[in-house]
């Protein structure tokens, strides 16, 4: 059974920009949904009223490290 969940995009000060409503079978395919909005910044995943995860924004891709 689908359940309501919403990801939620949190400034640095942790006041809520904007709120993305969605539905999903788990809390696991919940975040792996909520997970594409941390390019934006740090994502809150809620299940109405219980918070699932805080997931933290998405690292840039590292080059190959070189020695000097």
């Amino acid at each position: 059974m689908m359940q309501q969940y919403r990801a939620y995009l949190v400034d640095e000060n942790g006041v809520f920009r904007s709120a993305e409503a969605f539905e999903a079978l788990s809390d696991s395919s919940a975040l792996g949904f909520a997970r594409q909005f941390t390019r934006h910044g740090k994502v809150e995943v809620w299940q109405l009223d219980r918070k699932i995860a805080v997931l933290d924004p998405e690292q840039p891709p590292q080059g190959p490290l070189t020695r000097q």
